[in-house]
């Protein structure tokens, strides 16, 4: 039996877009996130109250995680379609839940 790997196709942006999504949300080494400088760029906030309050940032990364939802289900035999799937699934919910905490 001949074992077919699965080619990179549409449905690999949903890795790619997933891994937007976390570079844009989260930040790394005592710095802020990649998204808070470019909402600050494009002359958005990123925060409800100046430094504090709710971080927008979380909310604009679901603008990557929806897509990327979207691409894995629709194209799940593509590369990496499948574990974008899941990742933005957990990740989208990971936001919603942090926001009812509130």
């Amino acid at each position: 039996m001949v074992k077919r790997h699965k080619q990179i196709g549409i449905g690999s942006l949903s890795l790619a877009l997933v891994l937007a999504g976390v570079l844009f949300s989260f930040s790394f080494d005592n710095r802020a996130a990649i998204g808070d400088t470019i909402l600050n760029f494009i002359g958005l906030d990123s925060w409800s109250n100046g430094n504090m309050g709710i971080h927008y940032t979380f909310i604009y990364s679901a603008v990557f995680y929806i897509p990327a939802m979207i691409l894995g289900y629709k194209f799940k035999n593509d590369l990496g379609a499948t574990l974008g799937k899941y990742l933005s699934l957990f990740l989208f919910f990971f936001v919603i839940v942090l926001l009812l905490a509130l």
